[in-house]
């Protein structure tokens, strides 16, 4: 056995020890490969990591990543696992869901429950935060254009994105670290898409393994799999492999809007603490930014025969550049990385807007899908009306699951599906399949419209394949 005391004295500039599940753990040479950076072991060293580490790594891991002489024994005194704690007290705080009847009740509770480092990863967004701001915000300024005498007694929400029937137009977004918000993670959300008949996507930054959040999965649910390129090619390429042989994932979205971190605040402060206790430098990006069209799916048609979705499209010109990879690309997810990239890029609805009016083409081409700014079902609505398949979730989702777990997903996701549906009979339509342009009035967004050289020469022209 081992105290805490001689944990501690074990800590040196060539020696690094942590204590993780009531057991001690030399990491020295893991400190160098860890993929977080070595900061993020080393604010915690000498200490119990358990409530920093548990709510963001899969099951398993510790096994897969130190060699067993790594465990050097058990912490004396008793040991009680802190996660469990903190299920507990989720427990005795859970409030009734019927009280919550919009998105912005259950961010706001959600900002009381959550932990400060997990409100920061949650909610930050890049400098300024007018991206953020605006990609609800521009929903607003378009106006609904209802029709009279028509029966809408019945309304229907299904729809087909990627070739596969869901029962909503709203999927999950991926979304990272759902643990941080609640013990059932990415399998809580997972569940309670099974409820709805949704699809999600599953972050490539889970808190859990991709096997086990579909363990549950009903048989015809939807899943499909993030993708961020990394530096170290051949961990990309073992996590795609992987991926081929999991039979509930059925597409790959090649993430595309974050080739470099946005400075974004909040997120920064809360980590200024960690950086400041272990004197180390900000972690390195590990994301590669050296991606090309011709190059990087050329590469992935080389390790996957799964259909690809880029994610991260802010401009007509890249909707179209992507048609020309079809049938490999099967669909497009205008996305500014919820605001978290670069601050006043274009707004998914301003992109949509864009697409229409330079080459409409694309929406028979690729099913296109749109991310961020989603509080209410008039949004969901304005965005299919544009031309969009299915709208995502994804702070919401994590709020939700925040406040209630699989349940506040699910009351998440149904107060979106009422909105949706009692949005569309009040228009007058009772299939997502008849929404139009001549359901909405959206002038004030299309002055704002880019409105430069639209032909396919120019766009082959300004891409760098």
């Amino acid at each position: 056995m081992t105290s805490i005391q001689e944990v501690s004295k074990h800590n040196t500039a060539k020696s690094c020890w942590v204590i993780l599940y009531g057991k001690v753990y030399d990491v020295t040479n893991f400190l160098d490969s860890h993929p977080g950076g070595s900061n993020a072991i080393l604010a915690h060293a000498g200490k119990d990591a358990t409530e920093e580490y548990d709510p963001i790594h899969a099951p398993g891991l510790l096994e897969k990543y130190l060699a067993p002489e790594c465990c050097l024994g058990e912490v004396s005194g008793g040991y009680d696992l802190l996660a469990g704690k903190k299920e507990i007290k989720f427990q005795q705080e859970a409030p009734d869901l019927s009280s919550l009847l919009n998105l912005d009740e259950f961010e706001n509770l959600a900002k009381r429950i959550l932990s400060p480092k997990a409100w920061a990863y949650y909610s930050s967004a890049t400098d300024d935060c007018i991206t953020k701001t605006h990609n609800n915000l521009e929903y607003r300024s378009i106006l609904l254009r209802p029709r009279i005498f028509i029966d809408c007694s019945e309304c229907d929400l299904s729809t087909t994105i990627f070739g596969h029937k869901v029962s909503l137009p709203i999927y999950v977004s991926p979304a990272a670290k759902a643990r941080l918000g609640h013990p059932s993670g990415e399998a809580g959300i997972a569940a309670a898409c099974a409820s709805f008949g949704a699809m999600q996507i599953i972050s490539h930054n889970a808190s859990m393994t991709t096997q086990s959040i579909v363990a549950g999965a009903k048989p015809d649910q939807i899943f499909g799999w993030q993708l961020y390129c990394l530096k170290d090619v051949k961990q990309s390429e073992a996590r795609i492999a992987e991926i081929n042989t999991i039979p509930q994932i059925k597409f790959i979205c090649l993430t595309l809007d974050a080739p470099f971190p946005g400075k974004r605040e909040i997120e920064v402060r809360s980590k200024m603490e960690e950086l400041r206790a272990t004197g180390a430098q900000s972690e390195v990006w590990g994301t590669d930014a050296s991606l090309t069209w011709d190059k990087t799916l050329r590469w992935l048609r080389q390790h996957t025969s799964l259909p690809i979705i880029l994610k991260g499209v802010q401009t007509y010109e890249d909707a179209l550049l992507a048609t020309k990879y079809a049938p490999q690309v099967r669909g497009i997810i205008l996305s500014n990385h919820g605001g978290r990239a670069l601050d006043t890029a274009s707004t998914p609805v301003h992109v949509l807007i864009e697409i229409r009016r330079h080459c409409p083409q694309v929406f028979d081409k690729l099913d296109v899908l749109v991310d961020g700014g989603i509080r209410r079902g008039t949004d969901v609505v304005k965005a299919l009306v544009l031309g969009a398949k299915a709208v995502g979730i994804g702070r919401a989702a994590l709020y939700g699951l925040a406040v209630g777990g699989k349940d506040g997903v699910e009351r998440t996701l149904q107060i979106l599906a009422d909105e949706t549906a009692t949005a569309m009979r009040l228009l007058g339509v009772s299939d997502v399949k008849e929404l139009s342009s001549r359901h909405i009035n959206a002038r004030i967004l299309e002055s704002q419209i880019y409105r430069g050289e639209s032909s396919p020469t120019f766009v082959s022209r300004s891409a760098k394949l």
